[in-house]
């Protein structure tokens, strides 16, 4: 799923495997490498990608997935724990064949090529989220 190096305590360049779910791929180094707080920055190329955006009228996701191959040329989020498990919040923007871009909270993606990415851990400390019924969104239980 994925090849790692660590540069030193607590970074990691993450190379994931072609054709794997960025998402996943990145829940399981996280989980594997007992990350409960940190950052993820990087690129890819990408097959897929599901863009997530709250509409915060009515709090409610509209979920839109574009099928072509893209150029994820900046990756960016942090890394917290919810509910016992690593929660990703990354957000995204990709370059399109017609060099247009598209972006937003990406909620998962194909990589189609190659995914680079540097991971770093906050040692000895735990980021909780907590839903907040005012905004509709899941934030740091700080």
């Amino acid at each position: 799923m994925y090849k790692y190096k660590q540069l030193r305590d607590g970074v990691y360049v993450v190379s994931l495997d072609n054709h794997v779910n960025l998402i996943e791929a990145l829940s399981d180094f996280c989980r594997a490498e007992k990350i409960e707080a940190g950052s993820v920055n990087g690129i890819a190329a990408l097959g897929e990608a599901t863009f997530r955006f709250l509409d915060p009228a009515v709090k409610k996701y509209v979920d839109r997935t574009l099928s072509e191959q893209m150029e994820a040329t900046c990756i960016i989020g942090n890394i917290s724990v919810k509910d016992g498990a690593p929660y990703l919040h990354v957000h995204v923007t990709c370059s399109r064949s017609d060099y247009s871009c598209v972006g937003g909270h990406l909620l998962e993606a194909r990589i189609n090529g190659a995914c680079e990415l540097f991971v770093e851990k906050f040692a000895g400390v735990s980021n909780g989220r907590r839903f907040d019924p005012e905004t509709g969104l899941n934030l740091y239980d700080l």
